[in-house]
């Protein structure tokens, strides 16, 4: 069993180009169907982490290949400058 709480300490990785997202800031939830639905990352515009960026990344829960101990591995296809 994981909380919620537990994956703000996981950083998020693309397995496609190894790029480093960031850490896990958000979940979004389906509540009909008591289920996890996306991560959010934070975008590159975030001011200290305190506001809500247009720019974070909401990473579908069927885009998540595997959860480690330190990190979460991704598998999605975007361009970030």
């Amino acid at each position: 069993m994981t909380k919620s709480s537990d994956f703000r300490q996981k950083e998020v990785i693309n397995i496609r180009d190894g790029r480093r997202l960031g850490y896990v800031i958000d979940m979004e939830f389906n509540l009909y169907e008591g289920r996890v639905t996306a991560i959010v990352v934070p975008g590159a515009n975030r001011l200290l982490g305190f506001l809500k960026g247009d720019d974070d990344l909401v990473i579908p829960w069927e885009k998540i290949k595997k959860i480690g101990d330190d990190v979460i591995l991704v598998d999605i296809d975007i361009k970030l400058d």
